[in-house]
């Protein structure tokens, strides 16, 4: 990968299932080799983030949707924000996707 990414983990308060999501998708990306910079944050700061790649739950689809997101930003929505195969199947691709 050309250069790192940030990727943001959002969740309701940025303190619980984001950070967890978090922990996981750091696992997948290390088992991948590939480096990125991660934080978690608040779905209420979803607006004023600057980053590549939003990774969050399906169920703050609607409350992500409501903001004005920079259309560069990589938007990955997960069912099952602690499983590995998904964040594999989703989270990969969409960094790889940044390459070309």
């Amino acid at each position: 990968m050309a250069n790192t990414p940030t990727i943001y983990f959002i969740c309701g308060a940025g303190l619980g299932s984001s950070l967890a999501c978090q922990m996981e998708a750091e696992e997948v990306l290390a088992s991948h080799k590939i480096r990125a910079n991660t934080e978690h944050e608040s779905v209420s700061s979803v607006g004023g983030i600057k980053t590549d790649v939003i990774v969050s739950a399906e169920s703050f689809r609607p409350q992500i949707e409501k903001y004005d997101i920079d259309p560069s930003i990589t938007l990955v929505y997960l069912h099952n924000i602690v499983d590995k195969d998904e964040i594999t199947q989703k989270l990969i691709p969409a960094l790889e996707g940044r390459e070309a």
